[in-house]
């Protein structure tokens, strides 16, 4: 087992967590956070003294409002607090290393801080904690030929020699994580069942998000 990453049977049953639509946290992922609401400051620092963990969810835009807030997706991330550092300012700057996905069981009162709380079920998810499992079957020449037209639609610039030098689960991870994708369609991603069906996942989004933001056919009116 590797320094910090846990087992199965120590992770908490109760967990915080920050409820932020289109920031998506995978397993063995890596998310930055800048920190500064009082009640997300509160959740961190607690954090920091109990574990280093809490999960990442999303608003569900179709769930109805709650007494502590936005109805969430029933499924979010577990992360590991792995690096930290505050500003003159009074934020806190972080990044949540991904360890396993979760399933909200049930929605706990708000915690002292503000914060939310929830029970967390990770019985259909122990395999996100095998550092060393399998590697995800995709056609990953199929994967980068719709990144291309996909980044150049939307408008971003990439440092190819690095993408073309990812592992095939890193690169699956981290184009999920970063691409701009919609809340729907960044949930769909966090409950695939595996890498291989993510990576599939990504091509049929991203064909779809370079067609949309295709321009017009020259000739023809926008």
């Amino acid at each position: 087992m590797a320094p910090f990453h846990p087992r199965l049977a120590d992770l908490p049953e109760e967990i915080a967590v920050f409820p932020l639509s289109g920031a998506l946290l995978l397993p063995q992922g890596r998310l930055p956070l800048n920190i500064f609401e009082p009640r997300y400051l509160a959740m961190t620092l607690d954090s920091l003294a109990n574990g280093r963990v809490f999960g990442m969810v999303q608003a569900d835009p179709r769930a109805p409002r709650g007494a502590t807030g936005p109805g969430l997706y029933r499924t979010g991330c577990l992360g590991r607090l792995s690096s930290f550092s505050e500003t003159d300012d009074g934020r806190l700057l972080i990044t949540l290393t991904g360890l396993i996905r979760f399933r909200i069981a049930e929605e706990l009162p708000l915690a002292e801080g503000g914060y939310r709380r929830v029970r967390a079920d990770y019985g259909a998810f122990s395999r996100d904690l095998l550092l060393d499992g399998p590697t995800p079957v995709f056609d990953r020449e199929e994967l980068l030929g719709a990144l291309r037209p996909y980044f150049r639609a939307r408008g971003i610039d990439a440092n190819w020699e690095a993408v073309e030098q990812m592992a095939d689960a890193t690169l699956v991870t981290t184009l999920s994580m970063v691409c701009p994708f919609d809340v729907p369609e960044k949930q769909a991603l966090l409950e695939a069942p595996d890498g291989g069906e993510r990576a599939r996942m990504l091509v049929a989004l991203m064909r779809m998000g370079a067609a949309a933001n295709a321009p017009p056919p020259e000739g023809r009116p926008s």
